[in-house]
């Protein structure tokens, strides 16, 4: 027996101390009213944080503006050089026009012509290994100049204009009956 009281002296005192520890745990629960200072406290501790975010704010703004200002900076340079490298390739296109025109047999041969050069009739080799003249050298005279224009070709028939006439009635404004060509008109005209 004695082995049982304590456990119902133990289970008892248990008990009566439950009820005492709910209470003190709800008296520690208990909401208070904040003091208007804490207020203050808690404004305080936001206000770094809300001058952060605006400072991010405005350096991301600040930030996007300079971007854009630098891609429109980089666009008018890429529209210049495209316009230089236009304008290049259009000077290089007249100097190779130019380049052909100055090549051109013709013109050289004429060049040369006024200069009084003439093309030789026969022509002498000079061998640059042992430098033996191979053939015979004769100088060129004017009537060996070569022609450079060639005569006029004359038109084939169905390229000449044909003139045809046609009277016409006055009072009706209708072409009149053709009685063959007209006196004085001829047929064909030569260019």
């Amino acid at each position: 027996m004695s082995q049982q009281q304590p456990a119902t002296s133990t289970g008892t005192g248990l008990r009566a101390r439950v009820p005492r520890l709910a209470e003190a745990a709800v008296e520690r629960a208990r909401l208070t009213v904040v003091p208007p200072r804490a207020l203050g406290r808690t404004q305080a501790a936001r206000t770094p944080f809300a001058v952060l975010v605006i400072a991010l704010l405005a350096a991301g703004v600040v930030g996007l503006l300079m971007f854009n200002t630098q891609m429109q900076q980089t666009s008018f340079t890429a529209t210049a050089l495209q316009r230089e490298a236009t304008a290049l390739t259009a000077q290089k296109q007249s100097l190779v026009l130019e380049l052909d025109r100055l090549r051109d047999p013709q013109r050289v041969a004429q060049a040369a012509r006024d200069l009084g050069m003439v093309a030789p009739s026969q022509p002498a080799f000079v061998r640059l290994s042992d430098g033996r003249v191979l053939g015979r050298p004769v100088p060129a005279t004017g009537a060996d100049a070569v022609q450079i224009q060639p005569a006029p070709v004359e038109k084939p028939e169905e390229l000449k204009r044909k003139t045809v006439v046609v009277q016409v009635d006055p009072e009706t404004g209708r072409p009149l009956p053709s009685r063959g060509p007209a006196r004085g008109a001829s047929t064909e005209q030569g260019d």
